[in-house]
């Protein structure tokens, strides 16, 4: 299909199915988006409404990776890619740090495809037919899938020098660390601190926005390092607040490519986060 097409089929996509989100769920977004933005609820919706309708677009994107591969520094611009570097040097491999905002799919593809060892940690999907379209795209991409509870080969690939991609800005459950994110107490996940600081691994918070109507910029922030003094649980929160704080002025800085329809403080509003590492 030709490019324009494509992308206006996309735009289409995200539109029509906006209406069919549940109620229950805008509202729960548009409440989230008012309160987090300092906003009223008529300036929230337009906000809330656009982190809906691009997932069209980035659906067509990512069907249309074989295209995209080709060429993907004409779609793609990468700043701060010194900083990658300078912590992949210290042989000790690396984290990514990242949100659900704009196409994430599109990051890690962007870094592979950019001669980057890269480990793309997802959830197993209850699908059989979408986890394997899924793992089958990102490996067409360069990438390594591998689903989240496989701790230990996280732990084997990042001493082989790979880069673990962690997505870290979903509610975290009982298993979080509960903080401040964006004015309210969150479970937040602590995978990477968690991982970093055993191995001395850098975490490096990278995320992906939309440049013009077809083009994105990966930024690439420098790394953050876990400290290792006496007390594990204190130096794990720290950097899990350190990153906390990233994702979030990043997703104040885009706030129409964030997924505010994902309930991201369930837990604690429902009195369900007990482990908050204190």
């Amino acid at each position: 299909m030709p490019e324009k097409i494509a992308y206006s089929l996309g735009d289409l996509i995200g539109a029509i199915t906006w209406p069919l989100v549940p109620k229950k769920r805008r509202k729960m977004a548009l409440k989230n988006a008012a309160f987090s933005l300092n906003l009223p609820p008529q300036e929230a919706l337009p906000i809330v409404k656009k982190s809906w309708t691009q997932f069209g677009r980035i659906i067509v994107e990512v069907m249309r990776f074989p295209i995209i591969k080709k060429n993907i520094h004409s779609y793609i611009e990468i700043k701060g890619k010194e900083n990658l570097d300078a912590a992949l040097s210290l042989g000790k491999g690396g984290i990514i740090a990242t949100s659900h905002s704009d196409n994430w799919e599109l990051l890690g593809a962007t870094l592979a495809q950019s001669g980057y060892k890269v480990v793309a940690i997802s959830q197993e999907q209850t699908n059989l037919g979408a986890d394997k379209f899924i793992n089958e795209y990102r490996a067409s991409m360069g990438l390594f899938p591998m689903y989240k509870y496989s701790v230990r080969n996280m732990f084997k690939m990042i001493k082989e020098g790979w880069l673990i991609g962690l997505v870290m800005d979903q509610d975290a459950a009982e298993d979080g660390i509960v903080m401040p994110f964006l004015g309210r107490n969150a479970s937040c996940a602590h995978g990477a601190a968690t991982i970093a600081r055993p191995t001395g691994a850098p975490i490096i918070p990278i995320f992906i926005t939309k440049k013009g109507e077809k083009k994105h910029l990966v930024s690439i922030e420098p790394a953050i390092f876990v400290e290792k003094g006496k007390n594990k649980h204190h130096d794990i929160r720290e950097a899990t607040f350190a990153v906390t704080k990233i994702i979030e002025q990043h997703i104040l800085a885009h706030p129409t490519e964030w997924l505010w329809l994902h309930d991201r403080w369930k837990s604690v509003d429902r009195h369900r986060a007990t482990k908050t590492y204190e």
